[in-house]
């Protein structure tokens, strides 16, 4: 079988800072453009992207930053950006075969000492969405799925042994984590609903998201204060804060800035959502708006796409399918959506640019104001 052909990283959305995004003209970019890296030719596997700077890791190892942080670094294994910390993984000093966590103010340039490090001991390598070398235990997660790393104090936190974590997300206020027989922990704040657990009480400790039980999952995806998942059958279950139609239910929000009709009456929706009534549903009945959605919904995709991965910005979602579109919706006042313009919206819509390019999306990592996308060439294009 022929090696599939090695594909190109695109950006849009938020680079107020000068963030390696496209063009990188103004503050924003409204739709994909190849990515503007700070090493010419760097062949990218990686992107990792706060609020005001990006980190992108290429396949020779070196970690680069542009945005109001910038700096570069060699022998780097993976990066994990946050406005609080830079983190990265990178081989250990001397010839042995150990790992080194190191954890950077974000505007050190990655020069001088970091603020701590963390000797890791070697563990078993797997393969990245986006053709690299890492998969299980993508930072956050440590490669010894035993540990994550946080943004805030204590910035090492271990993990129970018996939760078997293949995939642990990080959001504003909460985490995700998914298990190796593919079932979803959630823990921290709940005041959005973006636990799961049908409260909007906090978890101090992990717990099982009991309303996905027999559904294997293969995917998570934390936004802000919002949830994703993707099951093993391509279904996609989402939760938590619909603020700006990120859940891509009915919003108040877009309904006020004249995307919905707003005739309105107070209730509280099937399933223990909050909401408020609009016109409109297709039976004539008023269909609701959905402000905190606390138990996973089931979405369905146009076109009964099925999903393979899913991404979460501050306020937007992202979604792969199986055979390489891209779906996003939310918040999209900086063209994070990537539809040539800033329309926030409250259901799936396909980004066609990669359609009308002949391309193949393989992945997708949202930053909090911004969308990364790597794609690769239809066969026969």
């Amino acid at each position: 079988m022929a090696e599939e052909r090695r594909g190109s990283w695109f950006g849009f959305g938020f680079c107020g800072f000068g963030q390696a995004l496209g063009s990188g003209h103004g503050r924003q970019v409204h739709s994909p453009e190849p990515l503007r890296t700070p090493g010419s030719g760097a062949d990218v596997r990686r992107v990792s992207a706060s609020w005001s700077y990006t980190a992108v890791v290429t396949r020779g190892g070196q970690v680069q930053l542009s945005g109001a942080a910038g700096g570069a670094a060699g022998g780097c294994r993976d990066a994990w950006t946050s406005e609080a910390l830079l983190v990265v993984l990178r081989a250990g000093p001397g010839a042995g075969p150990g790992l080194e966590l190191q954890a950077w103010a974000p505007h050190s340039a990655l020069r001088g000492e970091p603020l701590w490090t963390r000797t890791l001991a070697p563990e078993a390598e797997g393969e990245d969405a986006a053709g690299g070398e890492l998969q299980a235990g993508a930072l956050p997660l440590l490669p010894c799925a035993r540990a994550y790393v946080s943004p805030r104090p204590p910035f090492y936190r271990p993990l129970a042994p018996e939760l078997r974590a293949r995939r642990l997300e990080l959001g504003a206020e909460h985490a995700l984590l998914l298990d190796e027989a593919g079932q979803v922990f959630s823990w921290g704040q709940g005041r959005h609903g973006q636990l799961g657990h049908g409260t909007l009480e906090a978890e101090p400790e992990p717990r099982l998201l009991e309303a996905l039980q027999g559904l294997p999952m293969a995917e998570v995806a934390a936004g802000g204060w919002h949830s994703v998942c993707v099951s093993e059958t391509g279904d996609i279950y989402i939760w938590g804060w619909n603020e700006s139609g990120q859940l891509a239910l009915p919003t108040r929000s877009l309904a006020e800035d004249g995307k919905t009709v707003a005739k309105e009456a107070s209730g509280l929706n099937e399933g223990g959502s909050e909401g408020r009534r609009t016109a409109g549903a297709e039976d004539g009945a008023p269909a609701p708006f959905i402000a905190l959605q606390p138990f996973p919904a089931l979405l369905d995709l146009p076109r009964d796409a099925d999903a393979v991965q899913a991404s979460c910005g501050s306020r937007h979602t992202a979604v792969v399918t199986r055979t390489g579109e891209l779906y996003t919706w939310g918040w999209g006042k900086y063209g994070q959506l990537g539809h040539k313009d800033t329309t926030s919206l409250d259901r799936p819509r396909r980004v066609e640019y990669f359609v009308d390019k002949q391309l193949q999306v393989r992945a997708v990592s949202c930053g909090p104001w911004n969308t990364y996308v790597y794609a690769v060439e239809k066969a026969g294009s």
